[in-house]
């Protein structure tokens, strides 16, 4: 039995804070969130339209579940040991598999989406079960209901993925409902009880980082997608225009979340008392339409240089301009949270957006894809000005980025 202890025990993670370090193996885990990304993409930007759009939606909400539910578990075990370290490689597999299938997941590659996407979400949960057999009882029972939501929404994942596209987009809308709704009932199950947030002990600064970096692989992404489109046209002073524009509202984006919003999240993270309960709102929840506001904006940039000039519709405007708006939601929600500001300078960027778009529906896509510019930039240089007015606001930034 001590044998068993030490043994489980020598996966977790040392309390030390420097060991709760994002490592290379969790880095190499997110190089399949890349392809996966951009494959995304071009099934969306192939076919523009709303029923693409929600189809989209189905794949970008799985990708962004099973990579969340990743980064809690490798915030408990330690990638530096050996059977951590063959579970993610596992994931990876199953993975690309995934990832491979997105251009056909409502056609014939349904099966191997949905049992790649089942396989990783269950597969995690029960290594979870037996990396914490003898150690953290309270998180292996969290484990333990978890296992069994997700063999719950496994039934409409491949029922869905037996069925007709529609009814496959209404089940998987189903099996995905069910999994969001699962932390917010924490993991009820009749018999077992529900968990607790303050049983989540975890490292916020480790959470932090983790979706810090999801999110730069977003803005990594929404590059790639610049640059390749670019690449394929034709120059003229339109397409160069929007180029450029396209660059700026990737920068933007990072400087709205990096430059004050990330390193003040880390820090409250380190400092509250209850990391479990305010990362399951900041990271889990909160982090979803920030990344798929960058994923949209990606989406736009190839769109806008391909078609710059066409003439919009619902499809393009709720891309071009939806980007934008759910970007700034997510990162009004997590400095809410997070600092207890109200960013009022997010608040009249999606006021703007949000008005412009019935516009959108009978202009030409560049003058769309202009406003989501102007919206960010709006967005960065009022909360830059706001910072600059405010001296202990730009000294901590200073001092947070200095660490």
């Amino acid at each position: 039995m001590t044998k068993g202890v030490d043994s489980s025990r020598h996966w977790l993670r040392d309390e030390d804070q420097e060991d709760r370090q994002v490592g290379f193996p969790e880095l190499f885990f997110d190089l399949v969130f890349v392809f996966s990304l951009i494959q995304l993409s071009h099934f969306i930007v192939e076919e523009f339209s709303l029923s693409r759009l929600l189809e989209g939606s189905v794949i970008a909400l799985a990708l962004w579940w099973v990579w969340n539910h990743t980064a809690w578990v490798t915030n408990w075990l330690d990638p530096a040991r050996m059977p951590i370290r063959a579970m993610l490689f596992g994931l990876m597999f199953f993975g690309l598999l995934m990832s491979s299938a997105i251009p056909d997941a409502f056609g014939a590659k349904g099966l191997m989406f949905a049992g790649a996407y089942i396989a990783m979400q269950l597969g995690r949960s029960l290594f979870a079960i037996y990396a914490f057999r003898n150690v953290l009882p309270e998180v292996r029972r969290n484990f333990v209901r978890v296992s069994l939501w997700f063999g719950l929404s496994a039934v409409f994942w491949l029922w869905g993925a037996l069925s007709g596209e529609a009814t496959r987009l209404t089940l998987w809308f189903i099996a995905l409902a069910i999994e969001y709704a699962a932390p917010e009932v924490r993991f009820f199950v009749p018999g077992l009880g529900r968990s607790h947030a303050s049983d989540w002990k975890i490292s916020g600064e480790h959470m932090a980082d983790r979706c810090a970096l999801f999110v730069m692989i977003c803005l990594g992404e929404s590059i790639l997608a610049i640059g390749r489109s670019f690449a394929d046209e034709d120059l003229s002073w339109l397409v160069i225009a929007t180029f450029v524009g396209a660059f700026l509202a990737s920068v933007s984006m990072w400087w709205i979340y990096f430059h004050f919003g990330q390193v003040k999240t880390k820090r409250e993270m380190e400092e509250t008392d209850e990391p479990g309960e305010l990362a399951l709102h900041v990271f889990t929840y909160g982090h979803m339409p920030v990344v798929a506001g960058v994923i949209l904006a990606a989406i736009s940039a190839e769109h806008l240089l391909a078609h710059p000039g066409e003439t919009g519709d619902a499809a393009r405007a709720l891309v071009i301009l939806g980007g934008p708006v759910l970007f700034l939601a997510g990162n009004l929600f997590v400095k809410r949270v997070t600092t207890g500001r109200l960013p009022r300078s997010h608040l009249a960027g999606i006021g703007v957006a949000l008005l412009f778009m019935p516009v959108g529906l009978s202009v030409a896509t560049y003058w769309t894809g202009l406003v989501g510019l102007a919206t960010l930039l709006l967005v960065a240089i009022l909360e830059y000005r706001g910072l600059a007015q405010t001296p202990h606001a730009s000294d901590e930034v200073g001092e947070l980025e200095s660490e």
